[in-house]
C-alpha cells in the first residue's frame, strides 16, 4: 500500500532527548521526596504529556506537585539541553532524503511546543520540519497513549489514519498509534523490542538508516508495502 503521510515522534527519535529529560526528572522528582531513578522514569513518563508525572504522584503519593513545577523543570530541561542535546544519528539525513523525494511527513509529539522547537532549534533540524506540520499533545489536551494527537495531525494534513506510517521509540507512542488505526513501526535504541512488539508494532527498527530504507524502497511518491 501507499502511504498519505509519515508521522514522526520527537523525543528520542529525531532528538537525543530522552536520556537528559528522564535524567533531571527523576532528580527533581527525588529533591521533593517522591524517590525516582532513571528507569522508573522512562517506564512511568517516557512519551507521555506532562501532566502524567502530576497525575503518578497523585495516585502513588497522595500528593500534589508544587506550583511552577513544569516551569522549572523545563527551565532545567533547556539548560541542559543547550549543552547536551544532539540529533538522533541519521535524523537529519532522513528528514533531507525525505524533502527530496516529496514523501509527506510530519513531527507528533506528548511534548509542549516551546519544547518542541527549543529542541529542533539546537539540533539544527527546525529547517526540515515546517510550523504547520508540528504537531503537540496541547492541541488536543491529552498526550499519548490517546490517538487524539495522531489523529489531529492525519485530519489537519488531510492524510487516512489507514493509510499512515507512525514512527515511535516508547509504549505509549505505540499504543496511540495503534488506536488512532496507524501502523508504527517502534525504533528500539531505548526501549525493549518486545515490549513495542506486545503494544502492537508493525514493524521494528534499530536505527533511523532502517525507516529511510523503508521508504526509498517506496519511491519518490511515498508508495509502500504495508509493513509486516
Amino acid at each position: 500500500m501507499s502511504y498519505d503521510l509519515v508521522i514522526f515522534d520527537n523525543d528520542g527519535v529525531l532528538v537525543d532527548s530522552e536520556p537528559i529529560s528522564n535524567r533531571l526528572l527523576a532528580e527533581y522528582l527525588t529533591e521533593l521526596g517522591f524517590p525516582t531513578t532513571v528507569e522508573d522514569s522512562y517506564r512511568d513518563y517516557m512519551g507521555t504529556a506532562a501532566h502524567r508525572v502530576h497525575d503518578v504522584i497523585g495516585e502513588r503519593h497522595g500528593a500534589r506537585l508544587p506550583e511552577g513545577f513544569d516551569e522549572l523543570f523545563h527551565a532545567r530541561v533547556f539548560e541542559a539541553f543547550a549543552a547536551e542535546l544532539t540529533a538522533v544519528r541519521g535524523a537529519e539525513q532522513l528528514l533531507k532524503e525525505l524533502g527530496q523525494r516529496s514523501v509527506p511527513y510530519c513531527l507528533a509529539s506528548s511534548a509542549h511546543h516551546a519544547w518542541i522547537r527549543t529542541a529542533l532549534d539546537l539540533t539544527g533540524l527546525r529547517g526540515y520540519v515546517p510550523e504547520e506540520r508540528i504537531f503537540s499533545a496541547q492541541d488536543v489536551g491529552v498526550g499519548k497513549p490517546a490517538p487524539d494527537l495522531f489523529l489531529h495531525a492525519a485530519r489537519t494534513l488531510g492524510a487516512d489514519p489507514a493509510r499512515c506510517l507512525v514512527v515511535e521509540d516508547s509504549v505509549n507512542g505505540v499504543l496511540a498509534a495503534r488506536a488512532a488505526g496507524m501502523d508504527v513501526y517502534g525504533y528500539t535504541a531505548l526501549t525493549d523490542p518486545a515490549k513495542l512488539t506486545a503494544a502492537g508494532a508493525t514493524g521494528l527498527v534499530g536505527d533511523l538508516s532502517g525507516i529511510a530504507r523503508l521508504l526509498r524502497a517506496a519511491g519518490a511518491d511515498g508508495s509502500s508495502r504495508r509493513p509486516s
